[in-house]
């Protein structure tokens, strides 16, 4: 994708939407992020990213659990396979990705007692692609059929409820949120055409359901949208962000997982 044909676009829409000095301020935002699709056809697959199926973790990593009940494995990025796209917006090797998820659906009387806000109830766990092994699930974990994913290049703008937006100064009294409603908030060859459906993403801004979903100085890792596979409450998404200071030091203990349904 040629970002360069791409900007003069974002700048005259959001000049549109917001006006010149609002409208600068807000295409400034722009990120660079994926959306990620199970293959089909002639599709060729991001590296070893895919959703569901086994994690791929280094020799010896513990099955992540909470209160003696084990996470299911929802994905996992090959980080190396979107670092070409993502530049800077990468600013560490970070190999694969496995995300971890307490699911919400299964029946187990164990469940009853888990706080579904407590930070072990996700966890995010980074690998070295060139040491991992696949691990067995425990018995409570769901496992998800395995999908290989594409990861096509979109550039991406904050949703008007994102912190980044309402912080920017319109002068005049103007309240960025209201300003910011009509914006497209994903554009490329392979972005949806309208903001109606949000799909799966890796890093850039997220689609927003309801609710802005992270601080300016956080990065988007995942976004998991509800689909034949899983329900996110009633038809809703899922967020994987950490702090960009947490991406660049390696620490995914910081990482937060917000779930947003209708």
């Amino acid at each position: 994708m040629d970002e360069s044909e791409i900007l003069p676009h974002i700048d005259r829409h959001c000049a549109e939407v917001m006006g010149e000095v609002g409208g600068r301020a807000m295409a400034a935002l722009v990120r660079r992020g994926h959306t990620i699709a199970p293959v089909g056809g002639s599709d060729l697959p991001a590296g070893r990213s895919h959703l569901g199926g086994s994690p791929q973790l280094e020799p010896g990593t513990p099955w992540p659990e909470i209160d003696g009940v084990p996470l299911s494995l929802l994905a996992v990025l090959d980080t190396d396979a979107l670092a070409p796209w993502l530049g800077d917006d990468l600013p560490v090797r970070l190999g694969l990705l496995n995300f971890f998820y307490l699911d919400p659906d299964l029946p187990w009387p164990e469940y009853k007692h888990v706080d579904y806000e407590d930070p072990s109830a996700w966890r995010v766990i980074a690998a070295d692609p060139e040491r991992t092994v696949s691990p067995l699930a425990p018995e409570a974990a769901r496992v998800y059929e395995r999908r290989a994913v594409k990861a096509d290049p979109i550039l991406t703008l904050p949703g008007n409820w994102e912190h980044a937006v309402n912080a920017l100064d319109l002068g005049s009294g103007k309240v960025p949120a209201l300003e910011a409603m009509g914006i497209r908030t994903a554009w490329g060859p392979f972005a949806p055409e309208d903001d109606k459906t949000g799909g799966h993403r890796a890093f850039g801004w997220p689609w927003l359901l309801q609710g802005g979903v992270m601080s300016e100085d956080d990065v988007l890792l995942l976004q998991l949208d509800s689909d034949d596979h899983w329900m996110w409450g009633d038809v809703g998404v899922l967020y994987f962000t950490i702090p960009a200071d947490a991406l660049r030091t390696g620490d995914f203990s910081r990482v937060v997982c917000r779930m947003d349904c209708c």
